[in-house]
């Protein structure tokens, strides 16, 4: 493989030992080998959602015109219903490729996002920010969302102005070929990586670089930025610069929290994902995270703990559950217990427990 590589640049393995020679020697030339990609963008506006959603079924769908991305046709499907009855509580979003041909794939990075009134994408419902990767063929023709989002979040939500629902899908097709260019080293390589700012603040977060804010808690000492927290987070914001600020802004003792809670809670500050959490663990330590993200109203990680939790719901759980979501206006939690005890059984198995 590494042989035709070469070949396909004009080199033979002993070409290569001479560049090698020649960037010892000062002389530097570079090779950039680069899949080739087509980007677009195409926007759904659903006007009148409200009698859209009435006139259509589950399982029933309104398409976007046809738009062409990288040489391929495409349109969006949206099923204000839900695509199949387990999904019926939710609006479903697909990203469909038109006339596949056989036997050859169509590789491309989907992403959907939710758009506010000023048509900006809503952080809370911007599905995969890097992107999935699908492969695309006669037998997948379709990729996306089955709950892209709650119906009830949605129309409790100030993104449905004046009736209407809109929708961006961004999609970049790869091609198969691979294009092999001598450039000048001074010139930057026009290859875009994906987003990784939370990477580097999971760095300064671990490394403590700069840090002027310490949080005890149960005794443990956490070392943070006032302004990252004060960026993510509104509550963080009034504690360490509002008029109401801590009198002691540089040391804040944090009350009603366990140690290890609020750490996973600075991870997903820092980086806007969750660490790996163990399986046994991952029931309790979502219902201390939405705790703490209605204390200090990070709304994208409660929507995501109250997710987690929805798989959770049986006979023993649910009573907690329930109490849970009533006491943080957590609406699919609660719409997702009631669901379950709409069954005699289930019902009646709940009510056999201590809860």
């Amino acid at each position: 493989m590494f042989l035709r590589l070469l070949a396909a640049v004009g080199l033979s393995s002993n070409d290569t030992l001479a560049v090698s020679s020649a960037a010892v020697n000062g002389d530097l030339t570079a090779s950039a080998i680069a899949i080739k990609s087509a980007a677009g963008t195409h926007e759904l506006t659903i006007e009148g959602y409200s009698r859209v959603k009435v006139l259509a079924g589950t399982g029933e769908c309104v398409k976007s015109g046809t738009f062409a991305v990288g040489g391929h046709r495409w349109h969006i499907k949206c099923y204000p219903n839900g695509e199949i009855p387990d999904t019926s509580d939710s609006v479903s979003v697909y990203l469909t490729l038109e006339q596949p041909a056989a036997g050859v794939d169509v590789t491309a990075r989907v992403n959907f996002s939710l758009l506010d009134h000023a048509g900006e994408p809503v952080p809370a419902y911007c599905m995969n920010p890097e992107g999935m990767v699908v492969a695309f063929n006669t037998e997948k023709t379709s990729k996306g969302h089955c709950r892209f989002i709650r119906k009830e979040e949605l129309e409790c939500s100030p993104y449905v102005r004046d009736d209407c629902l809109r929708i961006r899908c961004v999609v970049v097709v790869f091609s198969n070929e691979i294009s092999t260019e001598d450039r000048d080293p001074a010139v930057e390589l026009n290859v875009v990586p994906p987003p990784d700012i939370g990477r580097h603040l999971g760095g300064l977060l671990l490394g403590g670089e700069g840090a002027d804010v310490t949080f005890d808690v149960d005794g443990e000492m956490f070392d943070a930025h006032k302004c990252v927290l004060a960026a993510r987070s509104p509550v963080f914001k009034a504690k360490l610069f509002g008029p109401m600020k801590e009198r002691n802004a540089d040391r804040v003792p944090v009350e009603d929290m366990e140690a290890r809670v609020f750490k996973t809670l600075l991870h997903f500050i820092y980086t806007d994902s969750l660490p790996d959490v163990d399986e046994s663990d991952m029931m309790a330590m979502s219902q201390h995270l939405l705790v703490a993200a209605d204390r200090y109203i990070l709304e994208r990680l409660k929507l995501i703990c109250e997710d987690k939790l929805r798989g959770y719901v049986d006979a023993f759980t649910v009573p907690t559950l329930l109490a849970l979501a009533d006491r943080h206006r957590c609406h699919g939690l609660k719409k997702a217990c009631f669901q379950f005890l709409m069954s005699p059984s289930n019902m009646k198995a709940a009510m056999a427990t201590v809860g």
